[in-house]
Formats: structure tokens, C-alpha cells, sequence
């Protein structure tokens, strides 16, 4: 699939109407619209391997017209999966198949981006489908850790208070994930900071209890994301952009607050991170949120504006003219899109019909295009 275009004869002044069609740069790449895969779980890996599955899983949005594919939370260590069917990019071997499935997106016209991630307390639990909590040791379960020795909730796992060793040898496993990220051919990276995994724990006044440089103050709790962000960086090529996925909210009293993303995100923008995925919650169980179209929007908007940072934004965003108003108002520059993709993997397509504009379909797909 070719970049985007429009028809020849359009009125050029009609291209800034569609603002969800109009290109946008990172750094050293252009995506050819605002609409990115936001990451999703399929635990459907074992040690960590990608397969076919997610080849057709990806693939797929690629071919239905979204510019920037990120692949699902990938555990940069084996204790780091959520459940053991998580994918993973901690090994050299989890390389090879990786690259087949970013071979393949490049070859739609699309970016490939992988989100990596560490669980924390909320790992070592059953995929959805085959239970739910902590799995016995008994049965392939294994030790989780986290900022403090507490669990997420009574049917988790009570993980292990992190050391320093063991911080730093995270933070290096991070950059080594990246590493072999970049060796496979993904173009973008995203540090998962959000839902209650382990960037979010240490973040989290609820979950980090720390008496330490790592804990207490808001600046403490971001050294962590920080030292994480300065490794990964450091391991990417300066035209190729970072991304950090953030809960702006705990949505739970004495959580985080909406102010304090605005100072995570303004922390963030100094450590070479160009890009905020704006979300929210799944740090403690059953919280209140009032969940509706586009819930997540004022949140990217208030990091956008204040932290001066790009945002992206996530959560019940369903239509096109939803999408395209939110960008049109600038209250963010990407709209991450998840079980709306899975609903209907040509989205974009779909959404380009509707707002009239004219984006080049697959060859193999012209004959549906009218």
C-alpha cells in the first residue's frame, strides 16, 4: 500500500478539514495518518514467541489503512509476562519471527512499533480465558516483584520489594528488549508506564511505599520511568521517536492525579521521549470511572497543553468524525484505537469514506472499494 493521497482535483484547503488523514512527524518519520494500534494482548505466545497469530493479528491493520501498528505489551524479562502465554523480547531468538511480522507491515505502508513492559505485581495470573488471579507455583507460576511487597489485590500474587541490583537489572533489561526490538525492525518504541504494571507501581503513591530515593515524592517515584527512559533512548537511533503509555489517573482517592501527569509527562519530555499515550486506571481493583465516548480525551488535552508535549489518546473512541473533531480541536496528536480495530480491522478505510477523503486501498482489496 502507497502513502496516502487524495484525488488530484480536490481543493487542497480541503486536506486541513480531514485532519485524522493529514501526516504527522516524529522525529525522523512520518506516519501517513493519526491513527495508531493502540497495543493489545493475545496471549497466545509460549516463552515468549510470536507466531502466525500475531502475523495475521498485526498484519492485518496494516493492510486496513492504520499508520503506526504497536505490537502487544512485550515482557523484557520472563517474570515481566503478564500470563505465560505473553509475548516476549527477551531472548535473541524471539528476534527472527519479529521481524517477519515488521517485514510485512512495512511492506503495507504502515510503521511498525513495539510496546515494552514489565508486569511488576500483576504478573504470573491466567489469561483471560483459562482463569483469573495468580497461578500456583505448583502449576507454572512464579515469583513477582514490585516496588513494595504488597498485591494488587487478595487473588494476586504477593510480590517481592525490588533492590537496587534488582532495579538496575531491570532498567538494563530494557534496554537490552530495545535492542533486539531495533534488530527486528521496529521503528518505534513505547515503554509501558500504565494499568497498574510496574512503571505505573512505582509511580503510584497506592502502590510504591518505598522509603527510599525511589519512593515518597512524586520526583522519587519517577526515578524509575526515568533511568528506564534514559536506557532505551540511549539505545535508539535519534531519528527513530519514544513513546510512554501513562495512566493519568488512578481513578482512587490518593492515587494519581491529572495534575501529576501533566508533571510526569513535562519529566518525561526532558528524557527524550517524544510522545504521550494517554490513558488511565487498572492500578487497584474495581475503581470508579465514568466511563463514556472518549473519556480519556480531557486528559490528553490538559498534557498536550500544559506539559507541551505531543499526546495520543486512547479509550471508546468509535467513530471517524469523533476521531477527526478530537485532532481538529487539538486535544491530541494521534488517536490510538483497540477494540474498535478488532471489531473492524479496515477502520480507517471505512473512516476515510466517511469523512471523504480519498486513501489509496490495497491492490489486492480495489474491487470492494466502491
Amino acid at each position: 500500500m502507497n502513502p496516502t493521497r487524495v484525488h488530484p482535483e480536490e481543493n487542497q484547503d480541503q486536506i486541513a478539514t480531514v485532519p485524522l488523514f493529514t501526516p504527522y512527524k516524529l522525529r525522523g518519520l512520518t506516519f501517513r495518518n493519526r491513527i495508531v494500534v493502540s497495543p493489545m494482548c493475545q496471549y497466545s505466545s509460549h516463552d515468549g514467541f510470536a507466531n502466525d497469530w500475531h502475523l495475521v493479528h498485526l498484519g492485518q491493520f496494516a493492510i486496513g489503512g492504520a499508520a503506526l501498528v504497536l505490537a502487544e505489551a512485550t515482557a523484557i524479562e520472563a517474570r515481566g509476562r503478564i500470563t505465560p502465554q505473553d509475548l516476549g523480547i527477551y531472548k535473541d531468538e524471539h528476534i527472527p519471527m519479529l521481524a517477519r511480522i515488521v517485514t510485512f507491515i512495512r511492506e503495507q505502508g504502515a510503521i511498525a512499533g513495539m510496546q515494552l513492559s514489565h508486569a511488576g505485581r500483576k504478573a504470573s495470573t491466567y489469561r483471560p480465558w483459562s482463569g483469573h488471579g495468580k497461578i500456583p507455583a505448583q502449576h507454572g507460576g512464579w515469583q513477582t516483584v514490585a516496588p513494595s511487597a504488597e498485591a494488587f489485590s487478595d487473588t494476586y500474587p504477593v510480590p517481592a520489594a525490588l533492590t537496587h541490583r534488582g532495579i538496575a537489572e531491570i532498567v538494563q533489561n530494557f534496554r537490552r528488549g530495545a535492542e533486539r526490538a531495533l534488530s527486528a525492525g521496529f521503528q518505534v518504541l513505547e515503554i509501558h508506564a500504565a494499568h497498574g504494571y510496574l512503571l505505573h507501581e512505582f509511580l503510584s503513591p497506592l502502590s510504591n511505599k518505598r522509603e527510599d530515593e525511589y519512593g515518597g515524592s512524586l520526583q522519587n517515584r519517577l526515578r524509575f520511568l526515568l533511568e528506564v527512559c534514559d536506557a532505551v533512548r540511549k539505545a535508539m537511533p535519534e531519528n527513530l521517536p519514544l513513546l510512554v503509555r501513562i495512566s493519568a489517573t488512578d481513578w482512587a482517592e490518593g492515587g494519581l492525579t491529572g495534575e501529576d501527569a501533566v508533571e510526569i509527562a513535562s519529566a518525561l519530555s526532558k528524557h527524550g521521549v517524544d510522545l504521550i499515550d494517554t490513558s488511565t486506571g487498572g492500578n487497584v481493583p474495581n475503581p470508579i470511572i465514568p466511563v463514556g465516548p472518549g473519556y480519556q480525551v480531557p486528559f490528553a488535552e490538559d498534557i498536550r497543553h500544559k506539559a507541551h508535549i505531543p499526546t495520543g489518546v486512547v479509550g471508546l473512541i468509535i467513530h471517524a468524525s469523533q476521531a477527526n473533531k478530537i485532532l481538529e480541536d487539538k486535544q491530541a496528536d494521534m488517536i490510538f484505537l483497540a477494540r474498535e480495530l478488532l471489531r473492524d480491522p479496515h477502520w480507517p478505510l471505512q473512516a476515510a469514506r466517511k469523512l471523504h477523503y480519498d486513501i489509496t486501498w490495497p491492490d489486492q482489496y480495489l474491487r470492494a472499494r466502491l
